[in-house]
């Protein structure tokens, strides 16, 4: 009875802890979702938490319709997120597929050329020399081509590979498949976990990035993304006190305050990549237990 006692005792303490961690978890970004659809105004006197106590959509409305260039930055990191992802992922498969080929004999040397790049690089500068001297400054292919190929991600695809029994190729090549037809229909289909991961990874890695706006495409007003639009917010907010000043005159003396700009922006950054990740779950989940068991 004691024993039986002391586990319901530890399951409470157990759950205590785990709503704690529910609620330091989830707060945050509930109180930037209540003031961002809160009164602008309202906002200023502080007290909001996670309900909205003047509810409004003037912070969203007037982002999109204040002359500010968030619907085309929106735009752009959509189509770089799902673009950059789904050409990544490819990218990254057909290298480690041949790679994981048991019959290519440079497979070994290749992998350390791999391995080597994730440890050495070339550095910032060179780099820009590089995407300055293919005439990929202010284009949009400068979000793509450069993180096409991962090294992590190669490798990471390349050991869940490695699990699928070569027969299942050698009985395919008996039948008369080649080696496109082996990876389309047989590997592809068998790695949608490692995939789906990888494609995780790329999306939220792509979706985050502003760091190659601000030194390629800044002066391209068409060329924009999400997140370098809520990084100039940040900025103008921390440097001149209002978030505001990055836009029009229209938006500077509208009914709203730097704080409710920069909330209203975070949403709109933060939950197109959170509803990806439902679908992405039950594959993510089998996905990163990657190599924990291989016979």
């Amino acid at each position: 009875m004691a024993t039986i006692y002391k586990k319901n005792y530890i399951d409470v303490l157990i759950l205590i802890f785990m709503i704690f961690v529910v609620i330091v978890t989830l707060y945050p970004f509930l109180n930037v979702t209540a003031k961002s659809f809160n009164d602008p105004l309202d906002t200023v006197k502080g007290g909001v938490h996670i309900f909205p106590r003047v509810p409004t959509l003037q912070n969203y409305i007037g982002l999109f319709e204040a002359g500010s260039n968030l619907p085309i930055a929106f735009r752009n990191s959509v189509l770089r997120t799902v673009i950059g992802a789904a050409s990544g992922v490819f990218c990254c498969a057909m290298f480690a597929f041949v790679l994981s080929r048991k019959d290519f004999i440079f497979k070994k040397s290749f992998t350390i050329f791999l391995v080597i790049t994730m440890y050495v690089s070339g550095g910032l500068i060179p780099e820009f020399l590089l995407i300055r001297n293919l005439g990929m400054i202010n284009t949009f292919w400068v979000y793509l081509l450069p993180g096409l190929i991962n090294a992590f991600n190669v490798i990471v695809i390349r050991a869940y590979m490695d699990t699928i029994p070569f027969s299942l190729q050698e009985s395919a090549k008996i039948d008369g498949a080649n080696d496109i037809s082996i990876f389309f229909r047989i590997i592809l289909p068998l790695c949608k976990p490692v995939l789906a991961t990888i494609a995780l990874f790329i999306a939220v890695g792509q979706w985050n990035s502003w760091f190659d706006t601000y030194i390629y495409n800044r002066g391209n007003d068409q060329l924009t993304t999400l997140q370098f639009e809520l990084m100039k917010v940040l900025d103008s907010a921390q440097s001149v006190g209002s978030a505001a000043d990055i836009y029009s005159q229209s938006l500077r003396t509208a009914r709203r305050s730097p704080e409710a700009i920069k909330m209203a922006i975070t949403v709109i950054a933060t939950v197109p990549i959170l509803l990806v990740y439902p679908f992405l779950q039950k594959y993510f989940v089998s996905g990163i237990t990657i190599g924990a068991v291989k016979e």
